[in-house]
């Protein structure tokens, strides 16, 4: 009973220093705005670092905690992405307090790729490893495509659909296109905001973390960690896989709402194979199954490009070379085994001074 209340306050204590590692950077971010101090550069980076955290912390979920390999994320957040954009669009008349209709907007985002989410994994979570990832990176590029077909509008006599152009819609004067085929959505409103990204990575963050402190996280873990043993004890290994799977695809959506209303236009071609690869690379380079590292990992690998654009051709070599350097301190054996001696003497020490 003594070990299990230490490692309740353990976990408590690692939670609370992830929130707040995310609101003392909020806090950080917001002087230096509010003062002038940050350039625009960065400024225009603060939205899509919170889309990027986001869902580096859902994908950390299946890839870390569930132990599978997924390569459609970038499928769940154009899903909800479009829906919510498509909400927004058309509702930008009928609801006019902005934060109610963004808020909205983010739960049918996150809705809608749960759905597909779950639709997804009962037949995919069947299959294991490469199978899985070849199914979900197939799921990525088809429903990218099939929204490029559609051409939607609305007028007052309701919605339109038509795979062929827009001019088949038959619309009335008054009509509007709200979903133009590869053009994709246009005149998005735009209500995403910082303050509205960190709400959203610390919504993320408890979605998550408590979930892995839980009874049904232990048992995503013990299926990640012994599949047959997990079985052997009455686990059910389809409903908590896809309990995760859809978890994290529904975070997924509630990120493609915040990216698609930072946005005037919103295309499919944006959600493309490099974009899971992406959040996936966040997710390595951060640690597998480590929250915390996730973030540092997202923060990092977006402002950097950005930051070293004035060195031109050099750029993407020293992002590499990043890419590398982080990877070793993450992985290789003799980097794991100092950071374990140091730390662990630290936390030791910190633990005797608690006493």
């Amino acid at each position: 009973m003594e070990i299990v209340e230490r490692m309740k306050k353990k976990n408590f204590k690692s939670n609370m220093i992830t929130y707040a590692m995310v609101i003392i950077a909020f806090a950080i971010m917001q002087v230096w705005k509010t003062s002038g101090n940050l350039s625009s550069l960065l400024t225009g980076l603060l939205v899509p670092i919170c889309v990027y955290v986001v869902l580096a912390i859902s994908l950390n979920l299946v890839v870390g905690i569930s132990g599978e390999l997924s390569l459609g994320h970038a499928g769940f957040m154009c899903v909800g992405a479009f829906a919510s954009a498509f909400f927004s669009k058309c509702t930008v008349d009928v609801i006019t307090f902005v934060p109610l209709r963004f808020l909205l907007a983010v739960l049918i985002g996150a809705a809608v790729a749960a759905v597909f989410g779950l639709l997804i994994g009962i037949p995919v979570l069947r299959l294991r490893g490469d199978y899985l990832a070849i199914v979900t990176l197939a799921f990525g590029e088809i429903i990218k495509n099939v929204i490029n077909i559609f051409y939607i509008g609305l007028d007052s006599n309701g919605f339109h659909v038509s795979t062929q152009d827009q001019f088949s819609l038959n619309m009335e004067a008054d009509g509007q296109i709200i979903l133009g085929g590869p053009q994709g959505i246009t005149n998005i409103p735009k209500c995403s905001t910082f303050v509205a990204g960190v709400i959203l990575i610390l919504v993320a963050l408890f979605i998550v973390l408590n979930l892995i402190n839980s009874r049904d996280g232990r048992a995503i873990m013990a299926i990640r960690d012994n599949r047959i043993a997990a079985e052997s004890i009455g686990i059910s290994i389809t409903k908590y896989k896809l309990m995760a799977f859809t978890i994290s695809a529904a975070l997924a959506g509630a990120a493609g709402a915040l990216y698609s209303h930072n946005l005037s236009t919103l295309q499919a071609s944006k959600f493309n194979f490099n974009t899971s690869i992406l959040v996936l690379v966040f997710v390595v380079l951060g640690g597998i199954g480590n929250m915390r590292g996730s973030i540092i990992a997202a923060v990092i690998l977006t402002v950097l490009p950005e930051m070293l654009r004035f060195l031109s051709d050099y750029r993407m070599l020293i992002y590499a070379i990043v890419l590398i350097v982080m990877m070793i301190f993450n992985w290789a054996p003799k980097s794991l085994e100092l950071r374990e001696r140091y730390l662990g003497r630290f936390f030791h020490k910190s633990a005797k001074e608690g006493e």
